[in-house]
């Protein structure tokens, strides 16, 4: 009665555990969001200053400010070209959460480079259940699947345990003879 009630209460902790994880995706989804609006109004304007001084676009600015003699210069060149290579990660990390299944959004969450963006995230998150079918059936799913993983190796144990009990406790009855 006990190892089912404990059963149940590793259920019911992994099942909240594992619903947080859709509540996090869309936390995620939101940082993720402000951090490619912020760096596109970036781009915008380095867009916009390309075209006002006659380059054919960024890359080209960026190519000629990198050979410029002034170290400052060339400084900037290096920031603006992470910055076009951040935003473009930034853009295929957006299309993902848009379109992508919730177990693509959350292996891309996982991604260790990304690391820092989900402990931002962790700072500003708040649980709870989602209100998604795809969250509810994840969060059930993963739940089962982590109460299985838990408690499975701790059944086949106890089985085991009680096996070679009842084996002792027969040939402790057994005449030997």
């Amino acid at each position: 009665m006990i190892a089912r009630l404990i059963d149940k209460l590793l259920f019911g902790i992994t099942l909240l555990l594992a619903l947080q994880v859709p509540q996090l995706a869309d936390h995620y989804q939101q940082f993720l969001n402000g951090l490619y609006e912020s760096t596109r109004w970036q781009v915008a304007g380095y867009q916009h200053t390309a075209q006002s001084f006659g380059y054919a676009d960024i890359n080209a600015m960026i190519e000629h400010h990198r050979h410029n003699s002034v170290a400052s210069v060339r400084a900037d060149a290096e920031q603006k070209q992470a910055t076009l290579a951040h935003y473009q990660q930034l853009q295929s990390g957006i299309e993902l959460f848009s379109r992508g299944t919730l177990i693509d959004k959350s292996l891309y969450m996982a991604t260790p480079s990304r690391y820092h963006y989900l402990e931002k995230t962790f700072h500003n998150f708040t649980p709870g259940i989602p209100l998604t079918m795809e969250g509810l059936i994840f969060g059930v799913i993963v739940g089962l699947l982590l109460n299985l993983f838990i408690t499975l190796p701790i059944t086949l144990m106890a089985r085991q345990i009680t096996r070679l009990r009842l084996r002792k406790t027969r040939m402790q009855k057994t005449p030997t003879g």
